[in-house]
């Protein structure tokens, strides 16, 4: 599903996808000449609409030694622009009736807002003063260095089986990035200095890598005008890097930076002048004719992991009362065939109260007050993780041997008919209540069209490819992926 939460235990937002819906989502794609892809959906039902960017960009794309850097600009990105005052962002959506959030992933950054349809022209205003020209300077560093340390210390430091996420993601990779969690390491945000933040920002926060979604109560000729006048107008490439230091640096520094082009000028009236009085655009037209539009390439990890050769176990100690258990398979990326039965193959184990694990290992047997098997999609290779939180005096190996006979049923087994159409119940009303909301259609319209290689209209037939697993898959798939070779082991204990 789009969205799944681990609210039992207080956790960390899982983005996952959603499958598509029987009803026909129309929608409208094109690019901008600055590479800026724009999707929209027009809905009626309702006077809302959502504004969505999402920027492809997550914790993957970050380097060892700086990492955290995509969740810290989530956070960084409201702290204001050179027409937005700090900590005023917000209150502009609010006062208009909307909300608004964002959230950060290992593969992509997604910010939005839900407006009232007659305040999708504000909606995009802000969203482009945001990519054109936001603060990323001390003030707004230092503060937010403070925020997400208060965030990690509430959201895993200080929570019950907190830090599992950090112990099954660098025990499940060995070299790739995915190795490190999203809210990244807090030495590595303190070692960060302002050029590193803003070195991130020009790389990533460029036209050509993002995607703009809107859905709801639009006029499409009308939107189409407003996207121009807002984002239409963003350069890109050396262009983009000029505008951004015309904004925030001193006229010296400026004229250093770029002394080629106007060192020799910086002491003469005219440069003087035209510097303080110019717009940016009109400066940069009269200075640097020439300045490149041409989008520079994206960093992307390039670093291939299959399948684990080994089983990996461990045990970490936790302020806690009942042991718990975490396993985790590494399983295929979201554009491999076998992703389906893979999600198809959780849901059999773990959807519901008539599902295999909750209906034997917890019910029945009693050796479980929770038990619970989910996929963790990712573009690149992903896990499907198992947690079950052990009833009190039950051993965790006696545990996790209930939990892997329910899997090597399938492994030998076939799924009856009747099972699988209760699975392809689940999925289609799953369907319908993944595209209740306006936001959420927009939301799936960005990632298909990001992690699909610009399919967007998997919102439509994605659907068909779940329908199709067979029984035959789930079994092969069970003996491909979920071996002990295959899989990252936690126990969970309490502190002495």
């Amino acid at each position: 599903m789009m969205k799944k939460y681990l609210s039992s235990l207080g956790l960390l937002l899982l983005s996952g996808f959603s499958f598509g819906q029987s009803t026909k989502i129309e929608f409208i794609e094109y690019d901008l000449p600055n590479g800026m892809h724009v999707i929209l959906h027009e809905d009626h039902s309702t006077p809302v609409a959502a504004v969505t960017l999402m920027y492809h960009v997550g914790s993957k794309n970050e380097n060892e030694g700086r990492t955290g850097f995509a969740h810290f600009f989530e956070h960084l990105m409201f702290e204001g622009t050179e027409n937005i005052d700090r900590h005023q962002y917000d209150k502009y959506v609010e006062k208009a009736g909307g909300t608004l959030n964002a959230n950060t992933s290992q593969d992509r950054t997604f910010y939005y807002e839900l407006l009232p349809s007659n305040q999708i022209e504000m909606g995009l205003w802000l969203e482009s003063e945001r990519l054109l020209h936001a603060k990323v300077e001390n003030i707004g560093i230092e503060t937010q260095r403070e925020v997400v340390k208060e965030e990690k210390r509430q959201r895993m430091d200080n929570q019950p089986y907190g830090s599992f996420q950090e112990n099954i993601f660098k025990r499940a990779y060995i070299n790739h990035p995915y190795k490190w969690t999203v809210i990244g390491s807090m030495d590595d945000l303190n070692a960060a200095e302002e050029k590193d933040y803003v070195n991130f920002y020009r790389t990533f926060y460029v036209p050509h890598n993002v995607t703009l979604s809107i859905a709801g109560d639009i006029d499409v000729a009308q939107t189409k005008k407003w996207i121009e006048d807002y984002f239409g107008t963003i350069p890109n490439g050396d262009k983009l890097n000029i505008y951004r230091d015309k904004e925030f640096l001193s006229r010296e520094k400026f004229a250093a930076k770029y002394k080629t082009e106007v060192g020799m000028l910086m002491d003469s009236k005219n440069f003087i002048g035209d510097y303080n009085s110019l717009s940016t655009e009109d400066f940069i037209k009269k200075y640097f004719p020439k300045a490149s539009e041409k989008p520079h390439p994206i960093p992307r990890p390039t670093i291939k992991e299959g399948l684990l050769t080994k089983e990996i176990k461990d045990t970490i100690y936790d302020n806690i009362q009942l042991s718990g258990m975490f396993v985790a398979y590494r399983t295929p990326e979201l554009n491999h065939a076998d992703h389906y039965a893979v999600e198809m193959l959780t849901k059999i184990l773990s959807e519901g109260k008539s599902s295999r694990i909750y209906k034997n290992v917890v019910e029945d047997q009693q050796k479980a007050l929770q038990a619970f098997i989910f996929p963790f999609p990712l573009e690149d290779p992903g896990i499907v993780l198992t947690f079950a939180l052990a009833q009190k005096d039950v051993d965790l190996a006696d545990l996790q041997a209930s939990v892997d006979a329910e899997i090597k049923k399938l492994q030998v087994e076939l799924v009856s008919d009747n099972e699988l159409k209760k699975i392809q119940n689940q999925i289609e009303n799953d369907v319908i209540s993944s595209f209740s909301s306006m936001a959420g259609i927009a939301e799936n319209l960005a990632q298909y069209y990001t992690y699909y290689q610009g399919q967007t209209n998997l919102i439509n037939t994605e659907i068909d490819k779940y329908l199709a697993v067979t029984p035959e898959d789930i079994k092969r798939v069970a003996n491909t992926y979920f071996n002990p070779s295959n899989r990252v082991v936690l126990y969970y204990l309490p502190k002495k």
